[in-house]
């Protein structure tokens, strides 16, 4: 079969009519990870009688234990769906072993480092390719700390990044603990005996994550801990981060707490840089919760809309007065 790109190998595996949506699912083989075995699914909604014009590229990357079914389901709800109907360009990758995503050989071992330095550079060139744009970013949980590596990293930059939006996103929430060399010895001597966790067994999600994930964070909230690798400090490099960026925190997060999330936002360095919390303090109905912040009704009124708004306008203020006396309405 001939290849969906000039860049790699890809694949369209899926073509579906979802009422006024289409969803076209890519498989994507890179090839540029030390792992050749490493495939990904990218779905790409957008209208079904929309003809061949598309807007703006936006991908969203979903969190831990979970799927593109996080960002749209099969009866056409989600902030996905919403975004598709708003006129944007919708892509949806989903993690390796996730989804539509198959296991590649080395799936315990996956990292965030893996994600950042080879699958999302592979994504965004692309994403880039098919809708000859520069595509908006948005990551929910651990998909916005994917995407913070990746930007830290520098492994993602201003040609393949328009804006990023981090819903649920940190890294500096402390497991004291773990800041007792035995216990993280222990920790990652029980965690190696397992292959992944499990997310139903965890009531986390519908999906597995390698344990390999596990282990990359115990080694960030040790002793002598940072977000970052060996030979690259991601940390560091967020502050030279110069996009526009939006940073969401939900006031019921007991998970990714609206402390944490603001350290995150705080050291990014770009100039045109807002952030919300999903609470009333700031005119919202109620105070949102780590998932609920993107998937609930309220979401669909309140969140949903302001999203598109920063799509639209990122160096726009999303939350001024009269948007405040609306959100209260």
């Amino acid at each position: 079969m001939q290849s969906s790109s000039n860049l790699f190998p890809v694949a369209l595996i899926s073509a579906e009519r979802r009422g006024d949506l289409s969803e076209d699912v890519y498989r994507l083989k890179p090839g540029n990870s030390p792992d050749g075995s490493v495939e990904l699914a990218v779905t790409r909604l957008g209208m079904a009688d929309g003809g061949p014009v598309r807007g703006v590229p936006v991908v969203l990357l979903h969190g831990s234990f979970s799927n593109r079914r996080f960002w749209f389901s099969p009866k056409g709800l989600g902030l996905g769906a919403f975004l598709a109907r708003a006129g944007f360009d919708v892509w949806i990758p989903e993690m390796r072993g996730h989804g539509l995503s198959q296991r590649n050989q080395a799936y315990r071992n996956n990292r965030v480092a893996d994600y950042a330095r080879y699958d999302l550079p592979a994504i965004a060139a692309f994403v880039r390719e098919q809708s000859g744009q520069v595509p908006h970013w948005i990551g929910h949980s651990l998909g916005g700390i994917t995407l913070a590596a990746a930007l830290g990293g520098q492994y993602l930059g201003e040609p393949a990044v328009a804006s990023v939006a981090f819903f649920g996103t940190q890294v500096s929430r402390t497991y004291w603990p773990l800041k007792i060399p035995p216990v993280e010895w222990s920790g990652r001597f029980i965690l190696k005996r397992f292959a992944q966790l499990s997310g139903s067994r965890l009531k986390r999600g519908p999906e597995d994550e390698p344990i390999g994930l596990a282990l990359e964070s115990l080694r960030w909230y040790g002793l002598f801990g940072r977000f970052g690798e060996k030979d690259k400090d991601w940390w560091a490099g967020l502050a030279e981060v110069q996009v526009p960026v939006l940073a969401v925190s939900a006031a019921g997060d007991d998970q990714d707490p609206t402390w944490a999330c603001r350290k995150l936002f705080d050291q990014l360095g770009s100039a045109h840089k807002q952030f919300v919390c999903l609470g009333p303090e700031q005119g919202f109905s109620e105070r949102f919760g780590h998932v609920e912040m993107l998937v609930s009704k309220n979401a669909r009124t309140e969140v949903w809309p302001l999203v598109a708004r920063w799509l639209a306008e990122p160096l726009s203020p999303l939350l001024t007065q009269e948007s405040k006396r609306a959100l209260a309405v």
